[in-house]
Parts: C-alpha cells; sequence; structure tokens
C-alpha cells in the first residue's frame, strides 16, 4: 500500500512572474452562492479541485438542510483565485464554518486556480487574518476537514495550516486503459477466480445484468432501495444509519437530478439486477462521482438474501472498475474509511488533514476540544473491538464481539 504523500512531489503552485501572490488577494465572504457562479464553474473544473466543492454538490446540500451558506473568495485583479465554500452550523453554542457535505466528502481541497503561487509562512498568517475578518460576523471556528496535503501533482496551498491528521485516509485504485493491466496491481489472479466464481454461481440461478440507469423514475426508485438495503444491513450489525436523516436523503437525491456533462457527475447509480427465478432482484448497488478522470465511490449496499455466496458486492465493483477503465478513468477512490474489502482492492492509501482557525474567543476554547475528539476517535479506529463497541453504543445496541465492519464510520 503506498501513500499518496510519498509518491507526489511537485511542491506547489506556480512560481515566476505568471503566479499571483497570495499577498495580492482580496479576501471577502458571499452570502449568495449565484454571485461567484461563473468564476465557481470554471475552477471546479480544474483537475487539482476535488468535485466535493462543486456547485451543484454544495447547493444540493445546504438546500437540503436549510442552512446558510458563506463564500469565502480571493481576488486578485478581478479574477478569483480561490474559493472556500463554508455551511455555518451551531454545535453546542459554536458557530462552525466547514465544508458542505459533512462526512459524505471524500476528501476536501476548497477551489484554487493553479496560478496561484505556493504562499510562504508570512503569507499564510495574513490569510488566516484575511478569513478571520471576513468571517467574523458569521462564526466562530474554520474547520477544513479531510485535505490531503499533496494531490494530484500539487501540494495543497494551505498546507503550512494543516492542524491535526485526520482519523480517516482515503484509498485509491490508479487505472489503466487496459483492465488485465489494472488488476495486475493486485493479485490479478485471485481476483480473476473470484470473478468468475461469482458469475458461475449467479448463472446457475438465472444470471444476472449489470446496470446504470438513465430514467428518472427508475434512477430515483433505485436510490430508495439502497436506502432501505443499507439501513437493513447497518441494523443487522447493530450500527446506527448514517442516511437516515431526511434531509441526507433529500441531498442525494438532489444529487441525481444534476445532469451530467461530458460524463462528468456528481452521482449516478450502478447495480446489478438478477434474471431468472429472481427476476428483478438487486442484490448490489453503489453510487459513483466522476470528474473528469477520477472517479469516486460515495456509498454502496449488499442484500444477501438470494445467493450470498455470489459475493455480489464484489462483482459489482470489478464491473464498475473495468466500464471506468474503458471510459478512460485514471483513478478510482474507494472514499475514506478503512476496510478490508478497500485494501484488497487498492494500492494508493492518501492521508488526509484538517485545519483549525480560530475566528472568536468560542473557536479558541472549542478548536482543542475538536483536536481531542479527532484524537480519540483515531485512537478508537485503531482498536476494533473498541471501534465495534463505541459503534453499537451510538446505535443504541447491547455491546456484542466485534465483527466485520459494515460501515465507514468517523
Amino acid at each position: 500500500m503506498q501513500y499518496e504523500e510519498a509518491i507526489v512531489e511537485t511542491p506547489g503552485g506556480r512560481t515566476g512572474a505568471e503566479a499571483v501572490r497570495f499577498s495580492a488577494l482580496t479576501i471577502d465572504a458571499a452570502g449568495d452562492p449565484r454571485s461567484a457562479e461563473g468564476e465557481w464553474r470554471r475552477l471546479e473544473n480544474l483537475a487539482i479541485n476535488s468535485l466535493h466543492q462543486g456547485l451543484d454538490w454544495c447547493l444540493a446540500w445546504t438546500e437540503a438542510h436549510g442552512r446558510e451558506l458563506a463564500v469565502v473568495r480571493g481576488v486578485a485583479d478581478g479574477r478569483t483565485h480561490l474559493i472556500l465554500p463554508l455551511e455555518i452550523v451551531l454545535e453546542k453554542g459554536v458557530r462552525i464554518a466547514r465544508f458542505p457535505g459533512d462526512r459524505f466528502n471524500n476528501g476536501n481541497t476548497g477551489l484554487f486556480d493553479p496560478d496561484l503561487a505556493a504562499p510562504d509562512t508570512e503569507e499564510l498568517q495574513n490569510f488566516a487574518y484575511a478569513l478571520r475578518t471576513a468571517l467574523q460576523d458569521k462564526a466562530d471556528l474554520v474547520v477544513l476537514d479531510n485535505i490531503p496535503l499533496h494531490w494530484r501533482g500539487m501540494r495543497h496551498p494551505l498546507a503550512g495550516l494543516a492542524t491535526i491528521e485526520n482519523q480517516n485516509r482515503s484509498f485509491q485504485l490508479p487505472l489503466f486503459a487496459d483492465f488485465e493491466a489494472t488488476i495486475a496491481q493486485l493479485n490479478a489472479k485471485s481476483r480473476r477466480k473470484k470473478f468468475r466464481s461469482s458469475s458461475r454461481k449467479i448463472e446457475a440461478i438465472g444470471g444476472y445484468e449489470y446496470i446504470v440507469p438513465r430514467e428518472h423514475g427508475e434512477k430515483h426508485a433505485l436510490l430508495d432501495l439502497f436506502f432501505r438495503q443499507k439501513g437493513a444491513r447497518l441494523r443487522l450489525f447493530g450500527l446506527p444509519d448514517v442516511f437516515q436523516p431526511p434531509e441526507t436523503r433529500d441531498f442525494f437525491h438532489r444529487l441525481l437530478d444534476v445532469p451530467e456533462e461530458g460524463g462528468d457527475t456528481p452521482l449516478i447509480l450502478h447495480a446489478i439486477r438478477l434474471r431468472g427465478e429472481h427476476e428483478g432482484h438487486i442484490p448490489a448497488i453503489a453510487g459513483l462521482s466522476r470528474k473528469g478522470d477520477y472517479v469516486i465511490c460515495q456509498f454502496s449496499s449488499i442484500d444477501e438474501t438470494i445467493c450470498p455466496e455470489a459475493s455480489p458486492g464484489e462483482l459489482l465493483f470489478w464491473l464498475m472498475i473495468e466500464r471506468s477503465c474503458r471510459d478512460g478513468v485514471s483513478v478510482f477512490d474507494f472514499g475514506i474509511g478503512d476496510q478490508p474489502y478497500k485494501r484488497n482492492w487498492c494500492s494508493r492509501e492518501t492521508v488526509q488533514h484538517d485545519i483549525l482557525l480560530p475566528l472568536t474567543w468560542k473557536g479558541s476554547i472549542a478548536r482543542p476540544l475538536l483536536i481531542g475528539r479527532t484524537r480519540a476517535k483515531a485512537a478508537i479506529k485503531r482498536s476494533p473491538h473498541l471501534y465495534a463497541m463505541v459503534q453499537r453504543w451510538r446505535a443504541g445496541q447491547p455491546s456484542r464481539p466485534p465483527e466485520a465492519a459494515v460501515s465507514d464510520g468517523d
């Protein structure tokens, strides 16, 4: 397993006469995201910027939750060089500004123009002060979480402000146009054997088809089925259902309605549907996002009531990765959370960090408490037994012996 930080060497953005210094930026915070839509769309299309800070993703989240959005912009010579979309949430009397999407984001960057030069220490300090001034009437603490300090060949512009390593890491599989070359990174012989075995077992009960629904009603019906499948699976293991809140479901339904642009989409569903005696039964579902040559698996679920020995979840991942290779994708990202199936599929592991910037005295008090919480979560995740106990406590279930992890908790 390689670490993203270990394989990326490019130190930062451009340097020289064409670069824009952080010191040249004027920082402000707008309340209307539409006022920055043109520059937002331009920046979100750049490969170095996470799709989770895209306008459609942020609007779907804040509109579903009915929350305020502050759009921090850095402008020089009439051109926007950075955007940090932040929702304002109240936690125990503290107003926290954070990226929309919360735990459903699988890696954040903010939006930065590659013409923006890597800032020095003084420029970072001045940026933090300017951010405090722009948000002083809106928030007490800025929390920029799940940020990879190195990403897609660049060092993150705000890496020097990193506060603490996040308790979660994300996992990726580099893809090649040749699918055989892709699985050669793994145990290809074992992978092919599992695929043939799964296919034979499902063919024995009538076969299957791999579907990617495009019709509005079918897409939303499949998403509702995912919610039911995932909820049942989590209840089986006594774990909390993070997809249960109505606003969370509304968020994902909104993402489904965002039209694709040249293959890019914030959410598209993939599934296996059985034929034969179990015609129409769907044993595996996954939701993918695509931006350019990058795909992220946002969620997945399985129903093992029929032919569980066929491992329908593994079969679906094989089919999705094979299709992604054909479609010119270079990275298949399994998202945050350490799970055995991710390690079996992935050859790259990305460390992520959090940036915590207090804006008021309340934020200064909350900051060390949140840092302590992150450290406690990291310690819990390193102990499978303790992690299982905490998950069941959160679900209100009696403590049971730890079992295989089912969800990516935070």
